[in-house]
């Protein structure tokens, strides 16, 4: 059994604790908010994330961020524009043993670096793995069956993870492809917003079919200019998070896009349904993108709604109105 800190109490660091627990493990969980602390301490629940789901007694809260400290496993479970920042905290106490994984999903603001990159910047003397695929917080907290890939700059780290994070309800594949993974990961949160706006829009399931399936190649494109492999983007961490992300209503990226579908301002969508991801992840995938000359059009146009004021239905208008071309696109990264 393994001793593991997670830092980070939404809704997925609080999944994971349970989950990680129900298995055997000894789990922390740190947060830099107090009264999330104290809301799961009094009621045994956290309401505003995982409604409904309690909280084992058996898992520790702080909000010492020395809870790092001697542990086998750190998960980070924080939102990708605060990463750095609680690295950088917690740096100072951790050992070179621990295994640091990383479950955020983004790109960061102005370094546009994957948020493994960042967690390596600040933990150079550790392994950092990343852990991703279609894993809803309600739904790996509840123990329904949930598999996932890990992926790291050491294949014996990532089985070692595979083989403590693994359990009856939680399975874990292992992959090769860090950068792959973490951009399958992250990307399909900016695709499912797009599928919310199609869903908010009241258009069909062709509509949306198309745009998930054109996604992924899009998702894929930047990947494997990145330095990706083509192969990661038909698994786990990119169409399997792309297809539960856009069709779910667990899913606050289509939840989001719902509302700007419907003609809720994008600032106030997000307002109301809290954390959504692929909100600033469009804004800096689509700055990579034009960085790195990679053609990214539904990342264009849901740039626009979001930031630019276009109308949401205006954009598929665009996208349908494009040049026609060969769909498997061979030559796309010459």
């Amino acid at each position: 059994m393994a001793d593991i800190t997670i830092l980070g109490s939404g809704g997925f660091g609080l999944a994971l604790a349970i989950m990680c627990d129900n298995a055997g493990h000894s789990v922390t969980v740190w947060s830099k908010f107090q009264d999330e602390i104290d809301a799961i301490t009094r009621t045994g629940e956290l309401k505003a994330k995982l409604p409904g789901v309690q909280v084992n007694r058996s898992i520790k809260l702080t909000t010492d961020i020395s809870a790092v400290k001697d542990k086998d496993i750190v998960i980070l479970g924080i939102p990708s524009p605060f990463l750095r920042e609680v690295c950088c905290q917690a740096a100072p106490y951790m050992e070179k043993r621990t295994i640091v994984v990383n479950t955020a999903k983004g790109l960061e603001g102005g370094s546009l670096k994957t948020m493994c990159e960042v967690a390596k910047e600040c933990f150079p003397e550790n392994h950092v793995a990343v852990l991703t695929g279609p894993s809803h917080a309600e739904e790996v907290a509840r123990g329904i069956p949930t598999t996932v890939c890990t992926a790291s700059d050491d294949r014996e780290v990532s089985y070692y993870i595979q083989s403590i994070l693994s359990n009856k309800t939680f399975r874990v594949y292992v992959n090769d492809d860090v950068i792959g993974c973490e951009i399958g990961g992250s990307l399909k949160n900016v695709i499912a917003l797009a599928a919310g706006v199609c869903d908010g829009l009241g258009l069909g399931d062709n509509t949306k079919a198309a745009l998930m399936t054109r996604g992924i190649r899009e998702i894929a494109r930047l990947g494997m200019a990145m330095g990706a492999d083509s192969d990661t983007f038909g698994g786990l961490s990119g169409i399997g998070d792309l297809i539960v992300t856009c069709c779910s209503m667990h899913s606050r990226n289509r939840r989001a896009g719902i509302l700007i579908g419907k003609g809720t301002d994008p600032q106030e969508a997000v307002r109301i349904v809290g954390t959504v991801e692929g909100y600033v992840c469009t804004k800096n995938a689509y700055a990579l993108a034009k960085k790195m000359g990679i053609e990214m059009p539904i990342t264009e146009q849901l740039h626009r709604v979001l930031f630019e004021g276009e109308p949401a239905k205006n954009t598929i208008v665009n996208l349908m109105g494009r040049p026609v071309k060969n769909e498997t696109e061979n030559d796309f990264l010459s």
